[in-house]
């Protein structure tokens, strides 16, 4: 087990550290507001970053992920890439490889997921789908969304003909929204096989996305923990830095150590991933860390700012904002381990 960067990895990701350092800043977020950054989104397509996840694999695109978290930048990467790049080039066709690859690399078409599978969608046999999903982030950047129906079939459907959305906000500001389907039109992505196959291939995707948001959520937390770091070496308190309080310094290791812990499986489950092993316990696992540390550094963060920390307006409220969020997506942290316990117990 080897989680050194390749020469392409480390180059990819000191690439998307100056552009989400530049283009990320704090008075640009502000000026954004709850919405995405279109400049932004270009920038990463013009640089080859979308593209370039195919190559560098799902341990290269953890690391990318980790740069966009440290600066919770407003972009629709981790979706596009984990339910648009990454999951049509695993189980799309060859035509449709070669038509939705292109245009999802240069940015101009957005796929984000409704997962886990939705009970309340229903494919026809013509491919039309109908039902609802309460809430889907990033939808309302999205050019078409990944559905996996109550059978845990894949489908991806263009927004639009038969489809509705109503805005929705949530804990961060992901664009999300509340999807309608009514005969919208959708097409498999991946082959019919038998529901072994079908339902094997749901879990892939959905395990390679709990894995990347476990390295979102490691950047989050990173960055987070920077701005206390940085807050409390400034910040004195009868003649003397925050910093060097004893409890201020135990809080900030135990935050350093839950922010490995997470950074740590995800590389893990990004990995094994990559070297064609068994990884959805790995995931799992990275899950868990991700919901339950991260829900614990981000407080620390928080905390350590003292009042500051409270202001909506103050950058690290802004770590606050997405780690909480990232705490319940694709899953709490007890439901995650309830499906851990479950999935060790039958031998997975």
């Amino acid at each position: 087990m080897d989680f050194t960067p390749t020469e392409a990895q480390a180059g990819a990701r000191d690439l998307a550290a100056r552009i989400f350092g530049d283009l990320a800043g704090h008075e640009r977020l502000t000026a954004v507001g709850t919405g995405s950054d279109p400049r932004l989104w270009k920038a990463l397509s013009t640089a080859g970053l979308i593209g370039a996840v195919g190559e560098l694999g799902l341990l290269g695109l953890v690391l990318l992920l980790e740069e966009q978290g440290r600066t919770t930048a407003q972009v629709p990467y981790a979706a596009a890439c984990v339910y648009g790049r990454l999951a049509v080039l695993a189980h799309g066709g060859p035509e449709q490889r070669e038509r939705l690859l292109p245009a999802i690399d240069d940015g101009s078409l957005v796929v984000t997921g409704a997962f886990p599978a939705q009970k309340g969608v229903r494919a026809s046999a013509a491919g039309e789908l109908t039902g609802t999903v309460p809430v889907v982030p990033w939808l309302r950047d999205a050019t078409h969304v990944l559905v996996a129906d109550a059978g845990r079939r894949l489908w991806l459907a263009p927004l639009g003909e038969g489809t509705a959305t109503t805005p929705v906000e949530l804990t961060a500001p992901w664009s999300a929204a509340r999807l309608t389907l009514d005969g919208a039109p959708a097409e498999p992505l991946g082959g019919p096989g038998a529901y072994a196959d079908v339902l094997a291939t749901a879990r892939t995707v959905l395990a390679t996305a709990r894995t990347a948001f476990a390295g979102l959520q490691a950047g989050v937390c990173a960055g987070s923990l920077a701005r206390a770091v940085a807050h409390t070496n400034a910040r004195e308190q009868f003649g003397r830095p925050l910093a060097t309080r004893q409890a201020v310094q135990l809080r900030a290791a135990d935050a350093h150590m839950d922010t490995e812990a997470i950074r740590v499986t995800a590389y893990e489950a990004a990995w094994r991933r990559d070297a064609g092993l068994p990884y959805a316990t790995h995931a799992l696992t990275a899950a868990w860390w991700a919901s339950e540390a991260g829900a614990r550094v981000v407080h620390t963060g928080q905390h350590l700012h003292g009042g500051a920390g409270a202001d909506v307006g103050h950058p690290v409220h802004r770590h606050f904002l997405w780690g909480r969020q990232l705490d319940a997506h694709l899953g709490c942290g007890p439901e995650v381990l309830q499906e851990l316990g479950e999935s060790i117990a039958n031998g997975e």
